[in-house]
C-alpha cells in the first residue's frame, strides 16, 4: 500500500487546476501501484505464509517461526512460502484504489464538516480551521473508515489466500484446491457468495485498527518534519514502516481470530471438515482455551519483522515509479 502524504485544506486556486493534476495522478498512481504491490508481496508474502501457518496450526506441528520456515522449504521448496500469493497480487490494485481513494474522501469530509466546524472545535475561527491541517485524530478516523470500506474487497481475497496457505501437501494432486481460481469456484459452487465472503465481520474488526495506522503515520510524519532535515521520501519511508508496526502491535490478536475463522472448514459439499466457529466470539474463545493469552500472539514475530521492510519497500517502489513516469 502506498502511504499518501498529509493533506491540507484545498485553496480556490488549487480547485481550478485539480482536473488536470487529478488525471495525471490517477494515471501515475495506477501504474506505480502495480510495482508497489509486487514489491510488497515479494518481500512480505513469505513472512505472511509463516504467520498464517503458525496462527492456524497445532502447537506441536511447529516449534516456532524458524522451524516453520525450514519445514516449509524442506517439504515444499521456495514455492511453499509463496502459496496463496496470486489472490493478493491480483487484488492489490482494486484494494489500493479503494483504500487510498476512500481515505482521501473521508479526510476531506472530516476536515470540511467536523474539524473545520467551530461548534466541534471552539476557540478558533471558521477561517483558521478551514486553512489548518486535519489533526491526527481525523487521520485516524479516516483510516478506520477507509479500512472498513476496503474490507468488502479484502475479505474474499484474504479468505482464498488463507485457505491456499494452509495446504501442506507438496503435490497439487493431494491438495483440495489446485489454485486460487479453483478455490474460488469450489467455494462459490458449494456455499455461494456468502461462503466466499466468509470472515467479513472479522475482517471489519481487524481493519478498524487502521485508526492506529493512519493516526500514528500522521503523528510520526509531523515529528520527523519538525525535528529532522530528512527529505520527503525518507520521511515517508520511516513513518510508513514505523506506523505499520504500530498497527500490528494493536491489531494482531484480532488478526489471529480472523485467520482462524477464514481457515475454519466450511463443510457441506466441500467435504473439508466440520465448521468449528459459527461466530467470531467462538474463534476468540478457542484461541484462549488452547493457548491462553499467548495464543493471540502466535506467529507475531514473522509478522512484525515483515511490517517494516514490506511497507518500506512498497513505498520505495511506488515513489520511484511515480518520479520516473512522465507527466
Amino acid at each position: 500500500m502506498s502511504l499518501p502524504k498529509t493533506t491540507h485544506a484545498t485553496q480556490p486556486a488549487a480547485r481550478e487546476a485539480a482536473p488536470t493534476k487529478s488525471t495525471v495522478s490517477n494515471y501515475k498512481g495506477f501504474v506505480a501501484g502495480v510495482f508497489s504491490g509486487i514489491a510488497k508481496l515479494s518481500v512480505g508474502h513469505p513472512f505472511d505464509t509463516i504467520k498464517v501457518r503458525l496462527q492456524t496450526s497445532q502447537r506441536a506441528q511447529f516449534s516456532g517461526p524458524w522451524d516453520c520456515l525450514l519445514q516449509t522449504l524442506r517439504k515444499e521448496g521456495v514455492a511453499g512460502i509463496y502459496k496463496g500469493a496470486t489472490p493478493p497480487l491480483l487484488g492489490w490494485m482494486a484494494m489500493d484504489s479503494v483504500m487510498l481513494g476512500s481515505l482521501t474522501v473521508y479526510r476531506r469530509l472530516l476536515h470540511e464538516n467536523i474539524f473545520s466546524n467551530p461548534v466541534f472545535r471552539p476557540g478558533k475561527t471558521a477561517d483558521e480551521l478551514a486553512k489548518g491541517k486535519l489533526p491526527s485524530l481525523g487521520h485516524g478516523i479516516a483510516g478506520m473508515l477507509a479500512g472498513s470500506t476496503v474490507s468488502f474487497i479484502a475479505a474474499p481475497v484474504e479468505h482464498v489466500k488463507a485457505r491456499l496457505q494452509i495446504q501442506y501437501a507438496a503435490k497439487k494432486a493431494d491438495r483440495l484446491y489446485r489454485g486460487p481460481i479453483d478455490c474460488t469456484r469450489k467455494i462459490l459452487r458449494h456455499h455461494g457468495i456468502y461462503g466466499l465472503w466468509h470472515g467479513l465481520f472479522s475482517t471489519l474488526i481487524f481493519r478498524s485498527f487502521f485508526f492506529f495506522w493512519w493516526g500514528s503515520y500522521d503523528v510520526i510524519t509531523r515529528l520527523f518534519q519538525k525535528n529532522t532535515s530528512m527529505s520527503a521520501p525518507a520521511v515517508n519511508f520511516w513513518a510508513g514502516g514505523l506506523s505499520a508496526q504500530v498497527f500490528w502491535l494493536t491489531s494482531y490478536p484480532s488478526d489471529v481470530v480472523k485467520q482462524r475463522i477464514m481457515t475454519d472448514p466450511l463443510g457441506g459439499g466441500l467435504n473439508d471438515g466440520k465448521p468449528r466457529f459459527p461466530h467470531w466470539k467462538d474463534a476468540a474463545k478457542a484461541v484462549y482455551r488452547e493457548s491462553g493469552w499467548r495464543g493471540y500472539w502466535r506467529g507475531f514475530v514473522p509478522c512484525f519483522l515483515r511490517a517494516f521492510p514490506a511497507n518500506a519497500m512498497a513505498l520505495v517502489a511506488f515513489e520511484g515509479v511515480m518520479r520516473s513516469l512522465p507527466d
